[in-house]
């Protein structure tokens, strides 16, 4: 994909950033008049004033009427990249999200956690703005969003959720920013500093990023194909005696394994037991194709709490996520979200309402299920070609989980693939305990450019 060009006006703008940032104009400096910048840039004057509109807009410069533009006070300090080399930083959670999210328009990301845009529900996303553009008052372009959330689409949820077994009432919903906002509100709810939480080995990084912040000691359980290993479960409870365990049951994350109904009710009777209260990450769930074990189903939502969001169905521009917990713990969240955050975002709420209603949604995710179906056969025979081993064949999700062959070390692997426009997702990112160094997580979606293979095949036979 080719980089952004930049407009004309953006051009002149950039002129001008360069200058201020290499300190060739300071604070209080005039800048060339418009007529001066036309001439010298070759561009027109208009061009010129939109330029100049911009940075004032942004603060960069200001107008003095009749006597031109300056320069404003105070400048950015010095970049750092121009008095030291850049740091290199650690291959760890944190540094995996800042590769997922950069925006290099020919970054190529077979180890981001999420669906190409092309794939996502734009149209449908389209549709709704138009139709709460469209809707009568002002409501949702104008005012906070009630406590718990719009009270249609919790209602809408509370009915999804009995569709995969879950019984909830929607009272005991209540909508958050985005599924890391859920568990971030569970977390200031359930935890003290120094509390334990165990979480699946290897698990999603930024489980590991925002319980750290939270300030939890966090301890891995070795992970299998039907869920956590039972044997190793039992003793953390024993010696850690941990307040929370977090986990996806579904389509789990990075692995892709789905949780059996044994291991579900072994994970549930110890939980009873040792008074563990269970986060049920399920935001995979419209990714199956039949509803798979889900510990909130068993439970009844009594000490397990459900967190999702449509970030990666609909769109990730939409935030709009949720809990469904027990009505007492609504009621403790909702009060944490009030003072946090006062509330959520009304637009949001309506339009995903929207979306979910509009009956080429359920076409679209069919659509977008046979997709992967194919994508993930192509990819799993490609990495098999390279040399690379499938932990499991996932039946559903975005990923696939894969060994390196010979030991071949991750981190450094994802490295050498940055430096090509490649974000690759290793092992060490996704496990508390450091271990899986030599697996890679692949998202099926964007993993079938030949320049992915190419790089594996040459940085596998050298």
């Amino acid at each position: 994909m080719a980089t952004k060009r930049l407009t004309r006006a953006e051009q002149v703008g950039h002129t001008i950033r360069d200058r201020i940032d290499r300190r060739l104009l300071t604070p209080g400096a005039s800048l060339p008049s418009v007529r001066a910048m036309a001439e010298a840039s070759g561009f027109s004057k208009s061009t010129v004033v939109e330029a100049y509109d911009r940075l004032v807009a942004d603060g960069i410069i200001r107008s003095r009427p009749g006597a031109g533009f300056y320069v404003a006070a105070p400048l950015a300090p010095l970049s750092l990249e121009r008095i030291a080399p850049p740091v290199e930083r650690e291959v760890d959670p944190l540094w995996m999200l800042r590769q997922s999210l950069s925006q290099g328009g020919d970054m190529l990301k077979p180890g981001a956690g999420w669906l190409p845009d092309s794939w996502l529900a734009g149209a449908q996303v389209r549709k709704a703005l138009r139709g709460v553009a469209r809707s009568d008052g002002d409501g949702p372009l104008t005012d906070y969003a009630s406590l718990f959330g719009l009270p249609r689409l919790r209602t809408l949820l509370a009915h999804r959720l009995t569709e995969q077994g879950v019984a909830a009432a929607p009272e005991q919903i209540l909508l958050t920013d985005s599924s890391t906002h859920a568990l971030d509100l569970i977390g200031r709810f359930m935890l003290e500093p120094g509390d334990t939480v165990l979480v699946d080995d290897p698990c999603y990084f930024n489980f590991l990023a925002l319980l750290r912040a939270h300030r939890a000691k966090v301890v891995g359980v070795p992970m299998t194909p039907q869920g956590p290993d039972m044997a190793a479960f039992a003793a953390a409870l024993v010696e850690h005696r941990p307040r929370l365990y977090v986990t996806n049951s579904a389509v789990h994350n990075p692995t892709g394994a789905a949780l059996s109904a044994a291991t579900a009710h072994r994970v549930l009777k110890l939980a009873a037991e040792h008074d563990l209260v269970i986060v049920e990450d399920d935001i995979f769930a419209d990714f199956e194709h039949g509803p798979a074990p889900r510990l909130a189903a068993f439970d009844g939502l009594d000490r397990v709490i459900r967190i999702g969001s449509f970030s990666k169905s609909v769109t990730a521009a939409l935030r709009c996520g949720h809990i469904a917990a027990r009505p007492d713990w609504i009621e403790g969240l909702a009060d944490l979200r009030a003072a946090t955050s006062m509330s959520g975002s009304p637009l949001a709420a309506e339009m995903l309402h929207a979306v979910l209603t509009d009956g080429s949604y359920r076409r679209h995710m069919e659509q977008t299920r046979t997709r992967l179906a194919r994508s993930r056969g192509r990819v799993l025979a490609q990495l098999r070609a390279l040399g690379l081993t499938p932990w499991i064949e996932p039946a559903a999700g975005i990923f696939v989980w894969a060994r390196l062959p010979d030991g071949r070390d991750a981190a450094e692997l994802a490295r050498a693939a940055l430096k090509q426009n490649i974000v690759l997702a290793p092992g060490n990112v996704f496990s508390p305990g450091g271990m899986w160094s030599d697996y890679l997580r692949f998202n099926v979606a964007m993993s079938e450019d030949q320049q992915i293979a190419d790089f594996l095949a040459r940085e596998l036979e050298a």
